[in-house]
């Protein structure tokens, strides 16, 4: 009975979660914009979920993303940064290939990859940079 108790709540508290994802971005704080010449890189705003804080940053050049990278992942736990040191690369891959925020969630990582493409589309919205 204890263990069922558990489980449901802990699923309760993954599904509210996951519906408040949008007020997890940390109010406040903005993605940040700095151009030098053609190219601009852009920091997404923190995102704070159940296990730590992601955050993005991307580098734009001549309207194409060049480089994506995860300033910070959820850490609090090993099975969290496990996650999020699996997912940002296969993040990073497909942002790159499809030059757009619209990738797939990973597998394993949802609340990180949730995480990453929700900072990732506020840096490219403020970089001005809409697909």
């Amino acid at each position: 009975m204890r263990r069922t108790v558990v489980f449901v709540t802990a699923t309760v508290l993954a599904m509210l979660a996951l519906v408040g994802m949008k007020e997890g971005v940390r109010s406040g704080y903005a993605a940040s914009v700095v151009r030098k010449n053609d190219t601009v890189t852009v920091t997404g705003p923190q995102v704070v979920l159940a296990h730590g804080i992601v955050q993005v940053q991307a580098v734009i050049a001549g309207g194409r993303i060049i480089d994506v990278k995860a300033l910070s992942l959820p850490h609090d736990n090993p099975h969290s940064w496990a996650g999020g040191t699996y997912a940002a690369p296969k993040l990073r891959s497909e942002v790159l290939a499809k030059q757009s925020a619209d990738v797939q969630i990973v597998s394993g990582a949802t609340y990180t990859s949730h995480g990453y493409i929700s900072s990732l589309q506020a840096a490219l919205d403020a970089a001005g940079l809409h697909h």
